[in-house]
Protein backbone atom coordinates (compact mmCIF):
# COMPACT_ATOMS: atom_id res chain seq x y z
CA UNK A 1 0.00 0.00 0.00
CA UNK A 2 1.19 3.54 -0.76
CA UNK A 3 1.91 6.18 2.13
CA UNK A 4 -1.08 7.45 3.02
CA UNK A 5 0.75 11.04 3.78
CA UNK A 6 0.38 11.65 0.37
CA UNK A 7 -3.50 11.32 0.40
CA UNK A 8 -3.86 13.40 3.17
CA UNK A 9 -2.80 16.54 1.15
CA UNK A 10 -5.19 18.09 -1.30
CA UNK A 11 -4.81 17.19 -4.96
CA UNK A 12 -5.53 21.03 -6.91
CA UNK A 13 -5.28 18.99 -9.97
CA UNK A 14 -8.38 16.89 -9.30
CA UNK A 15 -9.04 20.51 -8.39
CA UNK A 16 -8.76 21.64 -11.91
CA UNK A 17 -10.07 19.12 -13.59
CA UNK A 18 -12.99 19.26 -11.69
CA UNK A 19 -13.75 22.93 -11.95
CA UNK A 20 -12.79 22.90 -15.92
CA UNK A 21 -15.69 20.02 -15.57
CA UNK A 22 -17.94 22.02 -13.50
CA UNK A 23 -17.31 24.88 -15.95
CA UNK A 24 -18.10 22.77 -19.29
CA UNK A 25 -21.12 21.64 -17.82
CA UNK A 26 -22.68 25.03 -17.14
CA UNK A 27 -21.91 26.52 -19.99
CA UNK A 28 -23.66 23.20 -22.44
CA UNK A 29 -26.55 22.52 -20.02
CA UNK A 30 -27.01 26.52 -20.90
CA UNK A 31 -27.92 25.66 -24.24
CA UNK A 32 -31.52 24.98 -24.13
CA UNK A 33 -32.18 28.94 -24.24
CA UNK A 34 -29.67 29.80 -26.95
CA UNK A 35 -29.89 28.81 -30.62
CA UNK A 36 -27.77 28.09 -33.47
CA UNK A 37 -25.29 26.34 -31.38
CA UNK A 38 -22.52 23.95 -33.50
CA UNK A 39 -23.25 20.51 -33.63
CA UNK A 40 -19.73 19.68 -32.43
CA UNK A 41 -20.98 21.32 -28.77
CA UNK A 42 -23.70 19.70 -28.38
CA UNK A 43 -24.83 16.26 -27.49
CA UNK A 44 -25.80 13.71 -30.28
CA UNK A 45 -29.09 12.31 -31.41
CA UNK A 46 -29.93 8.83 -30.20
CA UNK A 47 -28.66 6.05 -32.70
CA UNK A 48 -26.41 8.62 -33.65
CA UNK A 49 -22.19 7.92 -34.47
CA UNK A 50 -20.82 11.45 -32.82
CA UNK A 51 -19.73 12.67 -30.12
CA UNK A 52 -19.74 16.32 -29.18
CA UNK A 53 -18.45 18.36 -26.81
CA UNK A 54 -22.12 18.09 -24.15
CA UNK A 55 -20.89 14.21 -24.09
CA UNK A 56 -17.65 14.28 -23.09
CA UNK A 57 -18.69 16.24 -19.96
CA UNK A 58 -20.80 13.87 -17.80
CA UNK A 59 -18.48 11.20 -17.93
CA UNK A 60 -15.28 13.34 -17.19
CA UNK A 61 -16.98 14.64 -13.81
CA UNK A 62 -17.30 10.91 -12.88
CA UNK A 63 -13.65 10.68 -13.75
CA UNK A 64 -12.98 13.06 -11.38
CA UNK A 65 -15.07 11.73 -9.09
CA UNK A 66 -13.22 8.46 -8.50
CA UNK A 67 -10.09 10.11 -8.55
CA UNK A 68 -11.00 11.77 -5.27
CA UNK A 69 -12.09 8.60 -3.43
CA UNK A 70 -8.24 7.42 -2.40
CA UNK A 71 -8.21 10.83 -1.00
CA UNK A 72 -11.64 11.07 1.05
CA UNK A 73 -11.45 7.89 2.26
CA UNK A 74 -7.62 7.29 3.33
CA UNK A 75 -8.07 10.70 4.08
CA UNK A 76 -10.64 9.87 7.12
CA UNK A 77 -8.61 7.16 8.15
CA UNK A 78 -5.69 9.47 8.48
CA UNK A 79 -8.19 11.61 10.76
CA UNK A 80 -8.89 8.82 13.06
CA UNK A 81 -12.08 7.92 11.87
CA UNK A 82 -13.47 4.69 12.23
CA UNK A 83 -14.12 1.64 8.94
CA UNK A 84 -17.85 1.80 10.47
CA UNK A 85 -17.66 5.90 10.14
CA UNK A 86 -16.58 5.37 6.65
CA UNK A 87 -18.88 3.67 5.63
CA UNK A 88 -21.58 5.00 7.16
CA UNK A 89 -20.52 8.37 5.61
CA UNK A 90 -20.04 6.94 2.09
CA UNK A 91 -24.13 5.66 2.39
CA UNK A 92 -24.87 9.28 3.76
CA UNK A 93 -23.14 10.85 0.46
CA UNK A 94 -25.22 8.75 -1.77
CA UNK A 95 -27.98 9.04 -0.07
CA UNK A 96 -27.59 12.72 -0.68
CA UNK A 97 -26.82 12.75 -3.71
CA UNK A 98 -30.27 10.24 -5.01
CA UNK A 99 -32.19 12.89 -2.91
CA UNK A 100 -30.71 16.05 -4.81
CA UNK A 101 -30.98 13.77 -7.94
CA UNK A 102 -34.80 13.24 -7.82
CA UNK A 103 -36.09 16.59 -6.86
CA UNK A 104 -33.93 17.88 -10.12
CA UNK A 105 -35.02 15.26 -12.13
CA UNK A 106 -39.21 15.67 -10.96
CA UNK A 107 -38.85 19.44 -12.14
CA UNK A 108 -37.67 18.04 -15.39
CA UNK A 109 -41.18 17.32 -16.24
CA UNK A 110 -42.63 20.83 -15.17
CA UNK A 111 -45.68 21.00 -12.86
CA UNK A 112 -49.44 20.40 -13.68
CA UNK A 113 -51.70 23.48 -13.52
CA UNK A 114 -53.05 22.30 -10.76
CA UNK A 115 -50.24 22.95 -8.91
CA UNK A 116 -50.31 25.81 -6.41
CA UNK A 117 -46.93 27.15 -7.33
CA UNK A 118 -45.16 27.30 -10.38
CA UNK A 119 -41.69 26.09 -11.58
CA UNK A 120 -39.64 28.44 -10.43
CA UNK A 121 -40.65 28.89 -7.02
CA UNK A 122 -40.10 24.82 -7.05
CA UNK A 123 -36.70 25.59 -8.04
CA UNK A 124 -36.10 28.35 -5.38
CA UNK A 125 -38.01 25.91 -2.71
CA UNK A 126 -35.79 22.79 -3.52
CA UNK A 127 -32.46 25.21 -3.52
CA UNK A 128 -33.57 26.58 0.30
CA UNK A 129 -34.28 22.77 0.95
CA UNK A 130 -31.28 21.80 -0.04
CA UNK A 131 -29.26 24.16 1.62
CA UNK A 132 -30.99 24.19 4.82
CA UNK A 133 -30.39 20.60 4.98
CA UNK A 134 -26.56 19.47 3.71
CA UNK A 135 -25.04 23.35 3.96
CA UNK A 136 -21.49 23.37 5.53
CA UNK A 137 -22.02 25.43 8.52
CA UNK A 138 -19.78 26.72 10.31
CA UNK A 139 -17.96 25.14 13.35
CA UNK A 140 -19.17 26.76 17.11
CA UNK A 141 -19.33 26.48 20.30
CA UNK A 142 -22.36 28.76 20.87
CA UNK A 143 -25.32 26.47 22.02
CA UNK A 144 -27.50 29.69 20.29
CA UNK A 145 -25.65 29.14 16.95
CA UNK A 146 -25.66 25.42 17.36
CA UNK A 147 -29.73 25.52 17.50
CA UNK A 148 -30.10 28.14 14.68
CA UNK A 149 -28.32 25.42 12.51
CA UNK A 150 -30.50 22.99 13.92
CA UNK A 151 -33.46 25.11 12.88
CA UNK A 152 -31.93 25.93 9.24
CA UNK A 153 -32.01 22.17 8.76
CA UNK A 154 -34.98 21.38 10.36
CA UNK A 155 -36.61 24.37 7.76
CA UNK A 156 -34.73 22.54 4.47
CA UNK A 157 -36.64 18.87 5.85
CA UNK A 158 -39.80 20.65 5.56
CA UNK A 159 -39.17 22.72 2.58
CA UNK A 160 -38.26 19.19 0.48
CA UNK A 161 -40.82 17.34 2.14
CA UNK A 162 -43.72 20.14 1.28
CA UNK A 163 -42.21 19.78 -2.24
CA UNK A 164 -42.62 16.07 -2.43
CA UNK A 165 -45.91 16.05 -1.64
CA UNK A 166 -47.25 18.80 -3.67
CA UNK A 167 -45.90 17.96 -6.61
CA UNK A 168 -47.80 16.75 -9.73
CA UNK A 169 -46.37 16.49 -13.58
CA UNK A 170 -48.26 17.53 -16.38
CA UNK A 171 -49.86 14.16 -16.78
CA UNK A 172 -50.93 13.92 -13.18
CA UNK A 173 -48.19 11.86 -11.68
CA UNK A 174 -47.12 12.26 -8.03
CA UNK A 175 -43.11 13.17 -7.23
CA UNK A 176 -40.82 9.87 -8.45
CA UNK A 177 -37.72 8.90 -6.93
CA UNK A 178 -36.01 8.46 -10.59
CA UNK A 179 -32.12 10.09 -9.75
CA UNK A 180 -31.21 11.50 -13.08
CA UNK A 181 -27.80 12.42 -13.29
CA UNK A 182 -27.08 12.91 -9.75
CA UNK A 183 -28.30 9.74 -8.56
CA UNK A 184 -26.18 7.87 -11.30
CA UNK A 185 -23.05 9.94 -10.08
CA UNK A 186 -24.72 8.42 -6.74
CA UNK A 187 -25.22 4.68 -7.52
CA UNK A 188 -21.51 5.05 -9.51
CA UNK A 189 -20.06 6.66 -5.86
CA UNK A 190 -21.65 4.11 -4.35
CA UNK A 191 -20.13 0.75 -6.15
CA UNK A 192 -16.37 2.58 -6.66
CA UNK A 193 -16.10 3.97 -2.86
CA UNK A 194 -17.18 0.74 -1.38
CA UNK A 195 -15.24 -1.04 -4.09
CA UNK A 196 -11.98 0.98 -2.70
CA UNK A 197 -13.27 0.98 0.65
CA UNK A 198 -13.19 -3.16 0.88
CA UNK A 199 -9.32 -2.98 -1.46
CA UNK A 200 -8.17 0.17 -0.25
CA UNK A 201 -5.15 0.85 -2.59
CA UNK A 202 -3.88 -2.62 -3.65
CA UNK A 203 -4.35 -2.55 -7.68
CA UNK A 204 -4.37 -6.46 -7.52
CA UNK A 205 -8.04 -5.74 -6.80
CA UNK A 206 -8.54 -2.41 -8.26
CA UNK A 207 -7.15 -3.08 -11.85
CA UNK A 208 -9.02 -6.45 -12.55
CA UNK A 209 -12.70 -4.47 -11.56
CA UNK A 210 -11.88 -1.62 -14.01
CA UNK A 211 -11.21 -4.71 -16.65
CA UNK A 212 -14.48 -6.27 -15.28
CA UNK A 213 -16.47 -3.10 -15.89
CA UNK A 214 -14.84 -2.66 -19.51
CA UNK A 215 -15.74 -6.32 -20.57
CA UNK A 216 -18.99 -5.66 -19.14
CA UNK A 217 -19.64 -3.02 -21.70
CA UNK A 218 -17.86 -4.93 -24.63
CA UNK A 219 -20.07 -7.90 -23.90
CA UNK A 220 -23.49 -6.38 -23.13
CA UNK A 221 -23.26 -3.12 -25.53
CA UNK A 222 -25.43 -3.40 -28.98
CA UNK A 223 -22.74 -3.89 -31.71
CA UNK A 224 -23.15 -1.73 -34.79
CA UNK A 225 -25.95 -3.03 -37.68
CA UNK A 226 -23.18 -4.44 -39.77
CA UNK A 227 -22.09 -6.79 -37.08
CA UNK A 228 -25.64 -7.45 -36.34
CA UNK A 229 -26.92 -4.89 -33.98
CA UNK A 230 -27.21 -7.16 -31.14
CA UNK A 231 -24.95 -7.43 -28.16
CA UNK A 232 -22.38 -10.06 -28.10
CA UNK A 233 -23.89 -11.97 -25.37
CA UNK A 234 -27.22 -11.83 -26.37
CA UNK A 235 -29.70 -13.02 -23.82
CA UNK A 236 -33.40 -12.95 -23.51
CA UNK A 237 -34.61 -9.29 -22.22
CA UNK A 238 -34.96 -10.96 -19.16
CA UNK A 239 -32.05 -12.43 -17.64
CA UNK A 240 -29.61 -13.16 -14.71
CA UNK A 241 -26.52 -10.90 -15.64
CA UNK A 242 -29.01 -7.67 -16.62
CA UNK A 243 -30.90 -8.21 -13.38
CA UNK A 244 -27.86 -8.68 -11.43
CA UNK A 245 -25.87 -5.98 -12.96
CA UNK A 246 -29.02 -3.95 -12.68
CA UNK A 247 -29.66 -4.44 -8.80
CA UNK A 248 -26.07 -3.39 -8.22
CA UNK A 249 -26.93 -0.28 -10.71
CA UNK A 250 -23.63 -1.49 -12.76
CA UNK A 251 -25.58 -1.23 -16.07
CA UNK A 252 -23.69 -1.82 -19.11
CA UNK A 253 -20.36 -1.11 -17.06
CA UNK A 254 -19.92 2.60 -18.92
CA UNK A 255 -20.60 4.47 -15.80
CA UNK A 256 -18.32 2.56 -13.05
CA UNK A 257 -15.52 2.41 -15.37
CA UNK A 258 -15.42 6.20 -15.75
CA UNK A 259 -15.30 6.25 -12.19
CA UNK A 260 -12.72 3.75 -11.26
CA UNK A 261 -10.31 4.44 -14.02
CA UNK A 262 -10.14 8.16 -11.87
CA UNK A 263 -9.78 5.63 -9.06
CA UNK A 264 -6.78 3.95 -10.45
CA UNK A 265 -5.06 7.15 -11.47
CA UNK A 266 -5.38 8.20 -8.35
CA UNK A 267 -3.60 5.13 -6.77
CA UNK A 268 -0.91 4.93 -9.66
CA UNK A 269 0.15 8.57 -9.09
CA UNK A 270 0.34 8.60 -5.81
CA UNK A 271 2.24 5.46 -5.97
CA UNK A 272 4.72 7.34 -8.63
CA UNK A 273 4.87 10.39 -6.97
CA UNK A 274 8.68 10.21 -6.86
CA UNK A 275 9.03 10.59 -10.50
CA UNK A 276 9.82 13.28 -12.08
CA UNK A 277 7.56 15.88 -13.09
CA UNK A 278 8.12 14.98 -17.18
CA UNK A 279 8.09 11.37 -16.78
CA UNK A 280 4.38 11.92 -15.24
CA UNK A 281 3.17 13.78 -18.37
CA UNK A 282 4.83 11.53 -20.71
CA UNK A 283 3.52 8.77 -19.08
CA UNK A 284 -0.10 10.12 -18.68
CA UNK A 285 0.20 10.80 -22.26
CA UNK A 286 1.41 6.86 -22.90
CA UNK A 287 -1.73 5.59 -21.57
CA UNK A 288 -4.41 8.29 -23.19
CA UNK A 289 -3.07 6.99 -26.93
CA UNK A 290 -3.35 3.26 -25.58
CA UNK A 291 -6.67 4.24 -24.52
CA UNK A 292 -7.38 6.42 -27.73
CA UNK A 293 -6.01 3.60 -30.05
CA UNK A 294 -8.41 1.23 -27.89
CA UNK A 295 -11.88 3.65 -28.50
CA UNK A 296 -10.28 3.08 -32.66
CA UNK A 297 -10.21 -0.20 -32.39
CA UNK A 298 -13.47 -0.84 -30.64
CA UNK A 299 -15.42 2.02 -33.04
CA UNK A 300 -14.81 -0.10 -35.67
CA UNK A 301 -17.37 -2.67 -33.86
CA UNK A 302 -19.81 -0.27 -31.75
CA UNK A 303 -20.69 3.56 -32.80
CA UNK A 304 -19.35 6.17 -30.48
CA UNK A 305 -22.38 7.38 -28.38
CA UNK A 306 -22.77 8.32 -25.01
CA UNK A 307 -26.51 7.37 -25.33
CA UNK A 308 -26.16 3.29 -24.84
CA UNK A 309 -22.56 3.79 -23.11
CA UNK A 310 -20.65 3.16 -26.01
CA UNK A 311 -17.05 1.18 -25.70
CA UNK A 312 -15.44 3.87 -27.92
CA UNK A 313 -17.18 6.51 -25.78
CA UNK A 314 -15.94 4.91 -23.05
CA UNK A 315 -11.52 4.07 -24.38
CA UNK A 316 -11.92 8.54 -25.95
CA UNK A 317 -13.63 10.20 -22.97
CA UNK A 318 -11.24 8.12 -20.30
CA UNK A 319 -8.31 8.87 -22.85
CA UNK A 320 -9.14 12.92 -22.89
CA UNK A 321 -9.62 12.56 -19.04
CA UNK A 322 -5.96 11.02 -18.16
CA UNK A 323 -4.65 13.70 -20.52
CA UNK A 324 -5.81 16.70 -19.33
CA UNK A 325 -4.75 15.39 -15.42
CA UNK A 326 -1.60 14.63 -16.68
CA UNK A 327 -1.54 18.32 -17.68
CA UNK A 328 -3.24 19.99 -14.65
CA UNK A 329 -0.53 17.97 -12.86
CA UNK A 330 2.08 19.77 -14.63
CA UNK A 331 1.18 22.74 -14.47
CA UNK A 332 0.59 22.49 -10.45
CA UNK A 333 3.62 21.22 -9.93
CA UNK A 334 5.03 24.32 -12.05
CA UNK A 335 2.81 26.49 -10.20
CA UNK A 336 1.34 27.87 -13.18
CA UNK A 337 -1.78 28.13 -11.38
CA UNK A 338 -2.85 31.38 -11.38
CA UNK A 339 -5.80 31.35 -14.14
CA UNK A 340 -7.35 28.71 -11.98
CA UNK A 341 -8.58 31.55 -9.45
CA UNK A 342 -11.26 31.80 -12.36
CA UNK A 343 -13.50 28.54 -11.92
CA UNK A 344 -11.53 27.75 -8.24
CA UNK A 345 -15.51 27.66 -6.86
CA UNK A 346 -16.54 25.38 -8.99
CA UNK A 347 -13.63 22.79 -7.83
CA UNK A 348 -14.30 23.29 -4.43
CA UNK A 349 -18.07 23.56 -4.51
CA UNK A 350 -18.98 21.95 -7.09
CA UNK A 351 -22.72 20.99 -5.55
CA UNK A 352 -23.36 24.61 -4.94
CA UNK A 353 -22.35 25.67 -8.75
CA UNK A 354 -24.57 22.81 -9.98
CA UNK A 355 -27.39 24.22 -7.80
CA UNK A 356 -27.34 27.48 -8.71
CA UNK A 357 -28.18 27.76 -12.53
CA UNK A 358 -31.84 26.45 -11.07
CA UNK A 359 -31.82 29.43 -8.85
CA UNK A 360 -31.50 31.91 -12.24
CA UNK A 361 -33.77 29.99 -13.96
CA UNK A 362 -36.75 30.46 -10.91
CA UNK A 363 -36.32 34.10 -11.40
CA UNK A 364 -36.48 33.67 -15.11
CA UNK A 365 -39.50 31.64 -14.67
CA UNK A 366 -41.43 33.67 -11.74
CA UNK A 367 -40.65 37.23 -13.15
CA UNK A 368 -40.98 36.02 -16.90
CA UNK A 369 -37.77 37.76 -18.20
CA UNK A 370 -36.44 36.97 -21.31
CA UNK A 371 -32.99 37.49 -22.99
CA UNK A 372 -33.09 39.86 -26.04
CA UNK A 373 -33.51 38.06 -29.40
CA UNK A 374 -29.57 38.91 -30.17
CA UNK A 375 -28.26 37.95 -27.12
CA UNK A 376 -29.39 33.79 -28.01
CA UNK A 377 -28.75 33.09 -30.94
CA UNK A 378 -25.36 31.90 -32.87
CA UNK A 379 -22.05 33.30 -31.91
CA UNK A 380 -23.43 35.54 -29.26
CA UNK A 381 -25.59 32.99 -28.16
CA UNK A 382 -22.16 31.07 -27.24
CA UNK A 383 -20.63 34.41 -25.51
CA UNK A 384 -24.28 34.04 -23.43
CA UNK A 385 -23.43 30.68 -22.41
CA UNK A 386 -19.99 31.37 -21.18
CA UNK A 387 -21.22 34.54 -19.28
CA UNK A 388 -23.74 32.69 -17.70
CA UNK A 389 -20.97 29.72 -16.40
CA UNK A 390 -19.04 32.47 -15.00
CA UNK A 391 -21.82 34.64 -13.44
CA UNK A 392 -22.55 30.96 -11.83
CA UNK A 393 -19.51 30.11 -10.54
CA UNK A 394 -18.87 34.00 -8.93
CA UNK A 395 -22.17 33.69 -7.30
CA UNK A 396 -20.59 30.38 -5.80
CA UNK A 397 -17.59 32.16 -4.59
CA UNK A 398 -20.29 35.07 -3.04
CA UNK A 399 -21.60 32.28 -1.11
CA UNK A 400 -19.17 30.76 -0.20
CA UNK A 401 -18.01 33.78 1.92
CA UNK A 402 -21.19 33.50 3.28
CA UNK A 403 -20.83 30.50 4.54
CA UNK A 404 -23.52 28.43 1.85
CA UNK A 405 -21.57 25.81 0.59
CA UNK A 406 -23.63 22.18 -0.01
CA UNK A 407 -21.78 19.73 1.35
CA UNK A 408 -22.10 15.58 1.62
Amino acid sequence: MNDTNIYSRRNLAIDMLRALTMFTMIFVNDFWKVHGVPHWLEHAAYGEDFMGLADIVFPCFLFAVGMSIPYAIEGRYSKGYSAESTLGHILSRTFALLVMGAFITNSEYRLSPEVCYPIGVYWFIMAIGFIGVWNQYPRTTSKMQKNIFLVCKIIGVLALLYLAFTFRNPKGGVFGFSGGILGAIGWTYLVCAVTYFLTRDRLKYLLPIWIIFILICLLTTPLREEFGGTPILDFPERNFLSGFLGALHIGNGALPAFTMGGVLLSVLSARYAGKSDLWKLRTSWMVAAGLLLLGILSHHFWIVAKIGGTPPWVFYVIAISVATYGVLNYLVNHQITGWFKLIKPAGTATLTTYLIPYVFYGFADVTGYILPDWFTHGFMGIINCICFAFVVIGVTWVLEKLHVKLKI
